[in-house]
């Protein structure tokens, strides 16, 4: 069947076929790249004023990062936030609030370490609110963006003197509540979107679990699914034109054999 309509045919065969097989392969890429980190250097500790500004939310090339930062703790804005787990234990996470050095009025909220007792994790929070400030001090962390606050925190008793004095215990690191708790906080001054989860926790408290970013690479089976379905695709492409150059050509075969017999007997 060399003839120029089926070439022609063929070749539009073949360019919707490759067309297929191109998809394929980008929805294979995706399936793999859904595991990839976007920031493969959260390990090597930059300055935080190199990471991010304040009030700006944390994206996706700032996230884990690991930070270093100078600031003086302000006296009045250590806290706690319970439920929270550290290795898969619960507990509770001491909180602060720091005035970074070198910015006026600018805040970062701190996660200092974690304890399994509320009364311990009370203790420090007292300890540390009654020891003033300490002065500028230099830290180093993982910089994560904020929490979304928990809508049922304001249902959530404390037993005992409470963080920021609210008659509740917050469960979540969300700065947009943390600034409307920490007294001495002006309404006009900048915060950081994100929080910092220091290396070295206070006496006490055990230093919070931050690990690095996963960073293995996970396939997603749906994607993997829509490629083998683009692979199929192009393979019917093929097949629809094969079966119509087929058909054709057994339809010529008949009709040569249906004339055959009326070209002897002329």
């Amino acid at each position: 069947m060399r003839r120029p309509r089926w070439i022609a045919t063929l070749v539009l065969a073949l360019a919707v076929a490759a067309g297929f097989a191109a998809l394929g392969q980008w929805q294979l890429g995706r399936a793999v790249s859904t595991g990839t980190a976007v920031n493969d250097q959260t390990e090597n500790v930059r300055p935080l004023a190199d990471v991010a500004k304040p009030q700006t939310p944390v994206v996706e090339t700032q996230a884990a990062q690991r930070v270093s930062v100078a600031g003086e703790y302000v006296p009045s804005g250590y806290g706690l936030l319970g439920d929270r787990l550290n290795d898969g234990e619960p507990g509770y996470w001491v909180i602060g609030q720091l005035h970074v050095d070198g910015l006026i009025d600018t805040s970062l909220a701190v996660a200092l370490g974690w304890t399994s007792s509320a009364d311990d994790a009370q203790a420090a929070v007292d300890a540390l609110a009654a020891g003033g400030s300490a002065g500028v001090v230099q830290l180093e962390g993982r910089y994560l963006p904020t929490e979304a606050p928990a809508p049922d925190d304001a249902e959530k008793p404390v037993a005992g003197p409470s963080s920021f004095g609210t008659g509740v215990l917050e469960t979540t690191m969300a700065v947009s509540s943390l600034i409307n708790s920490w007294p001495d906080f002006d309404a006009n001054a900048d915060v950081y979107g994100g929080y910092l989860v220091v290396d070295e926790a206070p006496a006490g408290l055990t230093a919070i679990d931050s690990p690095e970013p996963d960073r293995s690479v996970q396939l997603n089976w749906l994607n993997i699914f829509y490629a083998a379905e683009w692979v199929v695709f192009a393979g019917f492409a093929i097949y629809l034109w094969y079966r119509l150059v087929r058909d054709a050509w057994e339809r010529e075969l008949e009709e040569a054999d249906e004339n055959a017999p009326d070209a002897r007997v002329g």
